[in-house]
Formats: C-alpha cells, sequence, structure tokens
C-alpha cells in the first residue's frame, strides 16, 4: 500500500470490509466499519468548519468516551486542523493541565462534552481561571451538538511535513511540552513497525491503553488501521475495574496483537489471585507489546507463568521502548523470540560506568530487560558525555535520528535547542547500553517518575506537596524508588525537618493527601529528612536519597511513623449509622490491612485512583446511580459520604 499522509489512509481504506470495534463491557459493543469512520469525520468536520475551525488550528480533545474521541480526532485529522489529546482523568492534575496547555496553544478550540465543559467551568472558577475559561467556551465544540454528519465538510489534502497532531506531556504546575508530529513522521513509523512486526489483514488488536497515550493512539489505532486489521478498542477505566475482562475478550475475539504496561498486568495479577480463567484460550496472541514504563522482568515472568495454562506462548510477550518524541517506536525485539535480560550491579549504572554482569552479592543484582534493536530507519546511539558513541556495555545517554523523530515542541525553541543538535540526534532523557547488539534501558537521565504507566515530573508533584502547611518549595522532594525485588517504582516523598516524629506525622499524613487529590497518586512513604543534598548550582540530588532509603538510613524513622499511625488509628470510635458500616466495609475491602474510621479521609489512607475507582464500582453496585466517581473527591470520609448518600437515597424520585 502506497500513503503518504493520514488522509491517503484514510481514502484508501474506504472501501475495505474492516471495522473499529468500541468494547463497552462483557456483552456491549459497537462495530463501526472503515467507510462509516470515513463519512462520520468529514461530516463532523463540517461543523467544526461552520463554527470557524480552518486549517493549522490546534483542537484540544477532552473526551472520556473513545468512539467520540476517534471521531473528532478523524475530523481533525480531515480538515488539517491539528487534535491536541488531553487525558480528562478524575483529578485536579488533568484539568490544570488543560488549561495550561490552552494557554500555550493560544486560540485553541475545545472538543468535548457537556459533563466535562462543566466541571472545567467550576475548576477555573476554583482557581481564578474564569477568563481563560470564557475564551475556551467561546471556542468550544460538544459532542452533543452532532445531530447530523451527512454533510461532508472540505477536506484538506496536508503535505507530509505538515503536523498531523500535538502530544503534550504531563504538566500540572511546570509548563507541559507539546511534541509536533507530522505526517512523514508517523507514517514512517507506521511503515518501520509494520515491516519489523508484520502486520496484517489477518490480524486482530485489542487496547484498553487510553488514546492519549501514544500507545494506544499511534500503536492501536493508527498502526493498526494502516495496516487494514481488525481493530478492538476498550475504555482503560473498564479494565481497570474489570481487568480480567481484557484478557477474556482477547480470548473471545481470538485477537492477535495487545498490550500492557508494568501497572497493567501487576493489576491483573492481583485481582486473578489463585484462580484461573476457565474457558479462556490465549494461544491465538502472537504479540504482547510491553512498555510505556520501566519493563520488570520478574514482573513479566510472573505473567507468563501465571497463564502459561492458556495456551499463551511465551515467546509473544514482546518488550519495548519508544517515546512520543519518535512516534512511538524507537526498538523491539526480533519477533516469535523470548524475552531475555541480563542481571547487573543496580550500583554501576551511572554515565560512563562500564556494566558489572551478575553481581555476586544478590542484593546488588537489577535485572534488565532486552529492547531488541532499532526500528528500520531509526538510527539509536548510546552517547557519552561528548556525544560521542560510547563503547558497547557502557552507560551512556539514549540518542534517537530518523524520520519519524519529531522536530520539535511546540512553540518552545529553547526546548527543542537542548534536545535536538545540530546533527538532529534528539536526547531522549534515558540511559542505556548497548550489549550484544542489543539494547538495554538502564535508568533516566530527566528524573521522570513512572507511575501506573504514566510519565510524572518531580516538581510537579513537589508544587503539590509544598502545600501542606509549614512547607515550601525547596522543602520538599519526590522521587521513584525501586527497592531490590520490586516489580516497580514506589512514590517516595522526602520532607526536610528536624524535629520529632509526632511533630512530622500531620505533616506526612497532609502530603500524602495532596498528592492523592490533586494527582491521583497514592504515596507509598513521606520519609523525613535533615538535610536536601543539592548540587553547587542549587539542583537537588534526588539520586542521593533514593540511595540513602535503599541503603535503610531511614528505617528507624519510618518505623516510628508507623507505629504512631497504629495507636491512632486503633483509637476507639463511634460505630456510627448501618449505612457508615457498609461503606467502611468496601473501603477496607478495597484497601486491605486497613482499619479506617468514619472520620478518616481516604486520601489520607493512600486511596489511588486506582482503589478509588474499585470503592465506586463496589457502592454503585450496592446503590445504583446514586454516587459519581468525582464524588469521592468532595466527600472523602466515610461519614460525609454517608451523609451525602442518604441525602440521595431520601429524595424523591
Amino acid at each position: 500500500m502506497t500513503y503518504n499522509t493520514l488522509v491517503d489512509i484514510l481514502e484508501m481504506n474506504r472501501g475495505v470490509d474492516r471495522a473499529v470495534c468500541y468494547v463497552d463491557g462483557e456483552n456491549s459493543e459497537r462495530r463501526v466499519g472503515y467507510a462509516e469512520l470515513y463519512e462520520r469525520a468529514l461530516g463532523i468536520l463540517h461543523h467544526l468548519q461552520s463554527l470557524g475551525a480552518a486549517r493549522g488550528d490546534p483542537m484540544i480533545l477532552f473526551l472520556s468516551d473513545n468512539e467520540q474521541f476517534i471521531d473528532g480526532f478523524l475530523a481533525g485529522v480531515c480538515g488539517g486542523i491539528q487534535p491536541v489529546p488531553l487525558a480528562v482523568g478524575i483529578s485536579d492534575e488533568h484539568r490544570h493541565k488543560l488549561l495550561r496547555v490552552a494557554r500555550k496553544l493560544g486560540k485553541p478550540w475545545l472538543y468535548t462534552d457537556a459533563r466535562n465543559l462543566e466541571r472545567l467551568q467550576a475548576f477555573a472558577a476554583e482557581v481564578g481561571e474564569t477568563a481563560l475559561f470564557a475564551e475556551l467556551k467561546a471556542r468550544c465544540f460538544l459532542v452533543e451538538s452532532i445531530t447530523d454528519v451527512s454533510r461532508p465538510g472540505k477536506l484538506h489534502r496536508p503535505a507530509p511535513g505538515d503536523t498531523a497532531f500535538i502530544q503534550f506531556s504531563s504538566g500540572s504546575t511546570s509548563e507541559p511540552k507539546g511534541v509536533v508530529l507530522t505526517h512523514a513522521n508517523l507514517v514512517a513509523n507506521t511503515r518501520s513497525a509494520t515491516q519489523l512486526d508484520r502486520f496484517n489483514e489477518s490480524d486482530v488488536s485489542l487496547s484498553w491503553m487510553p488514546l492519549t497515550h501514544d500507545m494506544g493512539l499511534i500503536g492501536f489505532f493508527w498502526m493498526q488501521f494502516a495496516n487494514r486489521v481488525h481493530v478492538n478498542l476498550m475504555p482503560t477505566e473498564l479494565f481497570v475495574r474489570r481487568p480480567l475482562l481484557w484478557l477474556q475478550i482477547a480470548s473471545r475475539k481470538r485477537a492477535t496483537i495487545t498490550c500492557s504496561p508494568n501497572f497493567g498486568y501487576r493489576h491483573f495479577l492481583k485481582v486473578l489471585g489463585a484462580r484461573r480463567l476457565e474457558g479462556v484460550d490465549l494461544s491465538s496472541i502472537r504479540l504482547i507489546y510491553n512498555g510505556a514504563e520501566p519493563i520488570s522482568v520478574e514482573l513479566c515472568n510472573e505473567f507468563m507463568d501465571a497463564l502459561a495454562y492458556t495456551g499463551l506462548k511465551r515467546r509473544a510477550m514482546y518488550p519495548v521502548y519508544g517515546l512520543a518524541e519518535a512516534s512511538l517506536a524507537v526498538a523491539m525485539p526480533v519477533p516469535d523470540t523470548e524475552y531475555r535480560w541480563i542481571r547487573v550491579n543496580r550500583h554501576k549504572l551511572a554515565p560512563g560506568d562500564a556494566i558489572e554482569r551478575n553481581p555476586a552479592n544478590a542484593r546488588d543484582a537489577l535485572e534488565l530487560m532486552c529492547v531488541g534493536q532499532p526500528i528500520p530507519d531509526t538510527e539509536v546511539r548510546i552517547a557519552d558525555a561528548a556525544g560521542a558513541a560510547a563503547a558497547e556495555d557502557r552507560v551512556g545517554r539514549i540518542l534517537i535520528r530518523g524520520p519519524n523523530v519529531t522536530h520539535g515542541y511546540f512553540a518552545d525553541p529553547e526546548t527543542t535547542a537542548a534536545a535536538i543538535d545540530a546533527d538532529g540526534w534528539l536526547d531522549t532523557g534515558d540511559l542505556g547500553i548497548y550489549h550484544e547488539g542489543s539494547l538495554y534501558v538502564t535508568g533516566r537521565a530527566k528524573e521522570i517518575i513512572f507511575v501506573n504507566g504514566q510519565n510524572y515530573y518531580p516538581h510537579d508533584l513537589e508544587n503539590i506537596g509544598q502545600r501542606a502547611p509549614g512547607l515550601e518549595l525547596g522543602k520538599v522532594v519526590a522521587a521513584g524508588v525501586r527497592r531490590a525485588g520490586a516489580q516497580g517504582e514506589d512514590l517516595v516523598m522526602f520532607v526536610l525537618h528536624r524535629s520529632g516524629m509526632p511533630e512530622f506525622l500531620p505533616t506526612a499524613t497532609a502530603v500524602a493527601r495532596l498528592i492523592n487529590e490533586h494527582a491521583g497518586l497514592e504515596v507509598t512513604e513521606v520519609v523525613p529528612v535533615k538535610r536536601i543534598p543539592k548540587t553547587t548550582s542549587g539542583k537537588i540530588q534526588r539520586h542521593l536519597l533514593v540511595q540513602s532509603m535503599v541503603d535503610g538510613e531511614f528505617d528507624a524513622e519510618l518505623a516510628e511513623l508507623a507505629a504512631l499511625r497504629g495507636s491512632q488509628s486503633g483509637a476507639a470510635q463511634a460505630r456510627g449509622t448501618e449505612l457508615e458500616g457498609r461503606l467502611r466495609a468496601i473501603c477496607e475491602a478495597a484497601l486491605p490491612g486497613k482499619r479506617i474510621e468514619i472520620d478518616d479521609n481516604l486520601f489520607e489512607l493512600g486511596a489511588s485512583s486506582l482503589k478509588l475507582i474499585e470503592i465506586h464500582e463496589t457502592i454503585d453496585r450496592d446503590y445504583p446511580g446514586q454516587i459519581d466517581l468525582t464524588e469521592l473527591f468532595d466527600h472523602p470520609t466515610i461519614r460525609d459520604l454517608a451523609a451525602h448518600l442518604q441525602r440521595k437515597l431520601a429524595a424523591p424520585a
């Protein structure tokens, strides 16, 4: 197939007997043929152009529904309007990000629904951004307004070098970076991945990754659509609530290609427990992409061992490396080969270090997953401090170059110049090695924290944590800590404190609650430190704090804090009403090992976004349609939530 732009792909596939299937539940799905996708895109484009949207205009997509998202995205592509996907989420972080992105874009259009627009309006009022919201509302298109798509808009035929869409990084309290991806970038990456992974019209794909993520949008929509694959898209929220459905549906659909980052495998196994998936046959799966965050060898082994009885082939596990700046894929193994890894000394992975294989002390051993070789037409260099190619087995910065690599960041020449050199090499911010000709990612130079498959900037979380009483910026440090034997990273907050633990406990509780409330993340530990190490230029040396924690330097303080929490939670409190008792049981089931009293704040207890969804689903099963997920943020204690629910139950129908 010959194509040079995404519009070429859309037009070429109009007459193909294939469809995108939107899977909304165990027995609920909607099939939309490729021809209907194209017709709907042009029909929605007519409405956008009638409002005044024109070629080159950015358009924020702020939708939870996969079908509505794809419709809006394709409409933008057909009109040369540049889609800007942003996650809706359930926390303030996502609304903060939208407002910051909107300001950076200038005068973007907003493609959303009435419910999300209403929530955005309320949030903008809270943070003093009513003027910015008014500008957005004036250029807003609500999906509910679509009543007729029979009249097509004016199709724009882009040049390969035109912008296809803009992928923004994380950033609620910092300046988000917009990766500009052209049609040529995306086509080049699609062709290279297709050449290596042999996508074909017999393939059946299934993904629960969000479409605001490059693996979800590029890897499991565009690449599959371009190759006329049978595409199945499952809402991320459905996977979070019912993770076993992922592979049950894969079995029913006879899926050949699927994906998950680390946290998805971990979440699936936790819910699966000691059970077996009855009637599930996964022998058709040839590739399970594993990426989007550091890959745990132990977790891969556990997942594959647990599902061996389903016919899932061990060689189907497919660890890969990529990033938005590369239009997704950078390196992949040879398909149909078993994944492999090496053991190295975790203390000898700094830039310039020569790795030490198979350390004698098991405590020092870190397993690194092989992510294969660079995909066709993409160059990958492990660079030393001077930018030259490093020797094999020596740690350096991962640089990439090729037709799939972005030319820069939206309206940010300084960041672009810092990331891309005169020869076109883009610094990924990651560290890695070449070992026996294959790439291994060893760490991150940019100190991005990976939690639940998403990237978070430390200074974002630090800005949130420093809102706790008595704190200020520079006294709070966020870091990802990977303990020996752990399958992933823990989010740890280090806080400057020089008094006793009884005085520190309220501060620790407040910091953890703020991160939960504003970022939807669970803080594993809030650690008191007597000093925060910095460079001579004032830059925080997070790695030194992480190393101190791994070495056990804060164990005594953490043990004392745990004892203080236990004595407080053990204090006698009133049993409460029957409804409070039921809600308490629901929350304690979702947070095993924790005794929850009716006035405890769920965020202070470490209720992450995943846990809140689990709690909400159980409440909704017992009291259908009464409580919205976002209302858990407004009523974070059992007493408040019970009173709110009681008022709803008592209200006339």
